[in-house]
């Protein structure tokens, strides 16, 4: 496809036709231990947009003609929402090759067009021709960069992903002009870093790791403060933040000790290299709160709420007892890591009514059955593509219902969250209402 940018990009060659290209291309020449020319295969950002745009233009079309607006469009110009996804794929080793030396672990970069607006001239203000339907369909993802990098390897990660911050920032400043059903139009790109994983995101933005006191990648909460106060947290966090909270990190204008100089940045050491957009990652927080209440589960089974320290072997004991009775009644193997299927089928009102069949005491059992009728109320706002449509209700509901499950937490159940409390579940009570009025949804941009 021919196409320009207005200004043209800086350090980006102008031509238009490139395929895959070597992921390091315009970086030196080897990253640390690996031969640069493997370890990475990308397309070039401008390139890829364009043939995303390419692929839609028949959906534009329809668009412009469906609001009456192919007139204006070529005039006022375009804006184009695009979802950034980054996430570690696991272990892609050769299981028996003869390959040049690479890191067992990969990172795919991926984007997503989520949308593209017209400025209507009249009233100045946006409409939105195309909203992609299913944004989370692996069709409508479109990969941009592998790298054969381990997430956990900074340096080599930094690196490799630096070509693409590069481009990102050149597209971001300029406009891009491409001949949509004939006529040559104007596009602007706005990036969203919302499909990353918690793990990835203290990772880009210089978090400490997810087991550090501050527990949340939106707000500066410790933990010790989020198990006590669970619902009243808002987003603060940013990237610019970030950045000048590194600086102080690095040059502790202040004199102070590494304690103080630790509250001080929140926890942010380590340069911030990405922007991501702060929002909860929807599979995760189900993986993550379905491996609490599993915990939650053998701790009913031993009744720990009347117990000091129980030992390791009847712990033990309540686990395997929930695992026979798991399997033998709703056919759930246990498995070694959670994961996304376990989770969705743990976090029923039937798997309760499973458990609660080795809980000695009724008003244990009623209290469990109650805290999954809540969460049952809150999960569906933060799975959602479009909560307002699919579930206002329990929308409308949800600050309420939070607080309702942290009321049970924090008294029937205070055994477990004294001073304690899991990133996710954080995040779960305190932050989904107000990502979804900013955002509109969790779902379709997690």
């Amino acid at each position: 496809h021919q196409f320009e940018w207005q200004p043209t990009l800086k350090n980006v060659s102008t031509s238009c036709s490139v395929g895959i290209i070597n992921g390091l291309s315009g970086w030196a020449s080897s990253v640390d231990d690996f031969p640069a020319d493997t370890i990475s295969r990308r397309f070039r950002y401008d390139v890829a947009l364009v043939s995303a745009l390419k692929d839609l233009e028949e959906d534009i079309m329809e668009g412009l003609r469906d609001s009456g607006m192919e007139d204006s469009a070529c005039t006022s110009g375009f804006s184009v929402m695009i979802k950034e996804s980054c996430d570690g794929m696991g272990d892609v080793s050769e299981k028996h090759g003869g390959g040049p030396a690479v890191p067992e672990k990969a990172v795919r970069f991926s984007f997503t067009v989520m949308s593209v607006s017209v400025l209507a001239d009249e009233t100045e203000e946006e409409v939105t021709i195309f909203t992609e339907p299913k944004p989370n369909s692996e069709l409508s993802c479109k990969p941009l960069c592998l790298m054969f990098v381990d997430e956990s390897d900074h340096e080599t990660l930094t690196a490799v992903l630096g070509p693409i911050v590069a481009e990102r920032k050149a597209i971001k400043e300029s406009r891009l002009i491409l001949s949509v059903g004939g006529l040559p139009c104007c596009f602007r790109f706005h990036f969203r870093s919302t499909g990353y994983d918690e793990k990835m995101v203290r990772e880009v933005e210089g978090l400490e790791a997810s087991g550090s006191t501050y527990v949340c990648t939106l707000c500066d909460s410790t933990r010790a403060e989020a198990s006590h106060n669970m619902v009243l947290h808002s987003i603060t966090r940013g990237h610019e933040e970030n950045i000048d909270r590194y600086e102080i990190w690095r040059t502790n204008p202040f004199s102070e000790s590494v304690d103080e100089l630790r509250d001080r940045v929140k926890g942010v050491s380590a340069k911030p290299f990405m922007e991501t957009h702060p929002t909860l990652d929807a599979l995760h927080c189900d993986i993550g709160n379905a491996s609490e209440f599993y915990k939650i589960f053998q701790d009913e089974i031993g009744e720990v709420y009347q117990k000091v320290n129980p030992s390791r072997e009847e712990r033990r004991s309540w686990r395997a007892a929930l695992d026979k009775q798991l399997r033998k009644k709703m056919k759930l193997k246990p498995v070694m890591r959670m994961n996304g299927n376990y989770a969705r089928r743990l976090m029923t009102q039937e798997a309760v009514e499973v458990v609660c069949e080795l809980v000695p005491t009724e008003e244990r059992r009623e209290a469990l059955r109650e805290l999954m009728r809540i969460y049952l109320q809150l999960k569906p706002v933060w799975r959602a593509t479009f909560p307002a449509k699919e579930c206002p209700d329990q929308l409308c509901r949800y600050s309420f219902n939070s607080q309702s499950l942290a009321d049970l937490l924090s008294s029937t159940f205070k055994y477990r969250y004294n001073g304690k409390i899991t990133n996710y579940l954080h995040k779960t009570l305190a932050h989904v209402p107000e990502i979804i009025e900013r955002d509109g949804s969790i779902g379709a941009w997690a």
